[in-house]
């Protein structure tokens, strides 16, 4: 090659779905299992636009043997006819051009949750084939797609259409779509669709689209097996049918988020039997809501945009929030739970124990945000703020519901004294503990470095091996922080009683960024966030609290990705005289370890930190080039909620439940199975 040499012919041109294929991160964020459900749910998104415009009321998902997946609904069906422009049917245009869709204007959808119509043909380019069936007009037309290697073009040729779109002459008086593909393996690390992910994120769909019927069929499991993984073999046991039948289950909820909210308070105390719901549309903005106290302590709103879920919240949320504030405070005063001369209830007051759906449907969505799940369209405040000030104002005036917004103030009054202690206690925490305070010293064995991107801060579990960390760290960049005891499970505790803990304290000053509604994410002393703890009972018990702790009162620190967890090896395989050293992380690894070590192998079980020494400890879980550490990502914020609120709350039966199907303690931590965790430098699920 000639230096230098550079011209219009090194410039590459890429046609058709090659883009996609050469770069599907782009398209579907990664390669990984999130990868892989994104292309379904862009077929269940353009099933789901049709029955939120009110074109369908049925979706069937079906998952088969071969790892193929079906998606069919009974709406319009993609249009058939030949494109102007094109001059190739509807069908071809959808599923092998990308910005190709009927979404882009007003027209077909009023309100749409695939936006950039890219979603069929990113899922045609990055399956082996893909085929589509079509009921439109009393007929049923066809068309197949695929992907292969052209050994005369040396590339591949993705989602090509294997002919043209048939018509098969077989009159029908249905109407609608039927997607089924398989998933290329060349392009995914994994094509096995997780029946728990798709089970959630349906049941989900159910909730927020009343009336609509969503079934799910898994031709890999029997209805048997699957109750027997839930726990309840002892009870299918005698059913014959049940061996037979592969798993099958139906969605749907005539009371739409209003059961979205009951189903979330499932196994806690609530303070009035039902939700409060409203529905309006303000502004060209269809607008619903669902909210119901309960005896617990923190909020939960989980918020919605053309069924899109906004963990990061967005002009939606602070509309609803304010709303809420707004229409309570006045409401305390004019029934005289406020005299003339109290001041307004904060708006935590009223929130503490709220859990809430909200559901916004609106035109030119705008995300944004560290996963584009905050909704930036500041035209959405004022609208949802209005209605919910008028749905709560005439929910009251219903005498029938009295005695619920009797319940709300009185949970916001309580809240309100424990505010006013909770505040004296961050004022005593931010003098005792900030970190040039006495307090911290001999805990936080502080980094030099001032600059929070480089900086990492390690929670280890005791003092054995904090001290042991501290010797083995980078002084410049690493911190360490020794836990003296296990921090008090902040789930089952008011705000207080939470800065009223020793090791809570320390671990917010140390961050530095405060905690609660006060949190602020720009303020953080260090981007890594690391827990280190035993690979036994109690070290996996103190990772579920740190995370709970931070899930809850410090959300946005796991939203950014500055949450790990450390991962120390369970085993040193070597050999007597030196020659050989490996460290294996799991039982699986352990063999191939002896392996590569060979004859004469001795093995060395850690059973805690505290037994490896520092150069051990810097080797396998502190030096950034070599250490096993993983991110951990908020991917459904509702999935958290629930494992959250199952695992560390009072439901003492759904966390026997839980822990009976999948409590193994050498296993990565089952608590956060619904939080992914991702490897170090890598877009990949761990």
């Amino acid at each position: 090659m000639e230096k230098n040499h550079y011209d219009a012919s090194d410039i590459t041109i890429l046609e058709g779905l090659e883009a996609v294929r050469l770069r599907p991160g782009m398209y579907i964020g990664s390669t990984g299992p999130r990868g892989l459900h994104h292309i379904l749910w862009e077929i269940v998104d353009n099933a789901i636009d049709e029955a939120a415009n009110g074109y369908a009321d049925k979706i069937d998902v079906h998952l088969y043997r071969d790892g193929s997946v079906s998606v069919e609904d009974n709406g319009r069906g993609v249009p058939t006819d030949i494109h102007p422009k094109t001059k190739v049917s509807g069908v071809q245009v959808v599923y092998t051009q990308l910005h190709a869709g009927g979404k882009f204007d007003e027209h077909n959808y009023s309100f749409s949750g695939g936006l950039h119509g890219v979603g069929a043909s990113v899922t045609n380019a990055l399956s082996k084939w893909l085929k589509v069936r079509v009921w439109r007009d009393g007929t049923t037309w066809e068309m197949e797609f695929h992907s292969y290697y052209d050994e005369k073009k040396k590339k591949y040729e993705s989602g090509v259409p294997v002919g043209p779109l048939v018509n098969t002459k077989q009159r029908t008086k249905r109407h609608g779509t039927c997607v089924h593909f398989l998933p290329d393996d060349a392009v995914f690390s994994t094509t096995e669709f997780s029946l728990s992910t798709i089970e959630h994120r349906l049941n989900e769909l159910a909730f927020l689209n009343r009336g609509l019927t969503i079934t799910l069929t898994d031709d890999r499991i029997t209805q048997n097996e699957y109750e027997a993984a839930k726990g309840d073999a002892d009870s299918v046991q005698l059913d014959l049918m049940g061996s037979m039948q592969p798993f099958s289950a139906t969605y749907r909820y005539d009371g739409g988020i209003s059961d979205f909210v009951t189903y979330l308070n499932d196994g806690k105390t609530r303070l009035y039997a039902k939700p409060l719901y409203y529905k309006a549309q303000k502004d060209n903005i269809q607008i619903e809501f669902a909210i119901q106290h309960t005896s617990d302590f923190t909020e939960s709103l989980f918020s919605f945009v053309n069924n899109i879920p906004t963990p990061e919240g967005g002009f939606h949320e602070i509309g609803f929030r304010g709303g809420l504030t707004r229409m309570l405070n006045d409401y305390a005063r004019e029934n005289k739970f406020l005299k003339d001369k109290d001041p307004n209830f904060l708006g935590d007051d009223f929130r503490e124990g709220l859990t809430a759906v909200l559901s916004i449907k609106m035109k030119n969505v705008q995300f944004e945000g560290q996963t584009k799940t905050k909704l930036g369209n500041p035209e959405a405040k004022s609208p949802v703020e209005s209605c919910v000030v008028e749905g709560l104002r005439a929910i009251a005036a219903d005498p029938k519901f009295r005695r619920a917004f009797e319940e709300i103030i009185k949970k916001a009054q309580g809240a309100a004294r424990v505010r006013v202690a909770a505040r004296q206690a961050k004022d005593t925490a931010r003098a005792k503990n900030s970190i040039d305070n006495f307090m911290l010293i001999g805990k936080l064995a502080a980094c030099s470095s001032r600059k929070p991107e480089q900086n990492e801060l390690f929670i280890v579990e005791g003092d054995s091996a904090g001290g042991t960390a501290k010797q083995a760290r980078v002084r410049q960049f690493q911190s360490i922080l020794p836990l003296r005891g296990k921090p008090l499970n902040v789930e089952k505790k008011r705000l207080d009683q939470v800065l009223a803990n020793e090791e809570i304290r320390t671990i917010i000053s140390a961050l530095g960024a405060g905690i609660g509604n006060d949190f602020n994410l720009d303020k953080i002393n260090y981007h890594k966030v690391i827990i280190l703890s035993d690979a036994d009972q109690d070290g996996f018990h103190i990772r579920c609290i740190l995370l709970t702790f931070f899930f809850r009162y410090m959300r946005p620190l796991i939203s950014a990705g500055h949450v790990y967890i450390g991962m120390p090896p369970l085993y040193k395989v070597y050999k007597q005289n030196g020659s050989a050293e490996e460290y294996a992380y799991d039982d699986k690894e352990l063999q191939e370890k002896i392996e590569k070590v060979g004859r004469g192998y001795l093995i060395q079980r850690y059973k805690g930190l505290g037994e490896m020494s520092a150069e051990q400890l810097w080797q396998t879980t502190l030096d950034p080039a070599r250490r096993n550490l993983t991110q951990v990502t908020l991917e459904d914020a509702v999935a958290a909620e629930d494992m959250i609120s199952t695992l560390m709350g009072d439901r003492v039966e759904g966390r026997k439940e839980f822990l009976a199907v999948n409590a193994n303690f050498n296993k990565t931590d089952a608590f956060m199975e619904k939080v992914k965790f991702r490897k170090e430098g890598d877009d990949e699920e761990g």
